[in-house]
């Protein structure tokens, strides 16, 4: 009798995926990541871009700004 292996998990896949890929690139996330880059600008495929800047979301209150450029406000 022929036993049919368990189905894949999305959560196995994922893993699976993963995997493959930090093999091809033997771990280099650098690598990983300029090689994502270039595939998604030969998709020509729209990213998704927020409306706002970090900058404007740092507006307190009374329309003075807070922290220095590169940081972002703590709750509270």
């Amino acid at each position: 009798m022929i036993q049919k292996s368990k189905p894949e998990t999305p959560i196995e896949e994922i893993h699976r995926t993963r995997r493959e890929i930090s093999d091809r690139f033997s771990g280099d996330i650098v690598a990983i990541a300029e090689d994502a880059a270039r595939r998604q600008a030969l998709s020509n495929r729209r990213v998704w871009q927020p409306c706002i800047s970090i900058k404007d979301v740092r507006t307190d209150i009374d329309g003075s700004k807070s922290g220095d450029e590169n940081s972002i406000p703590s709750g509270g």
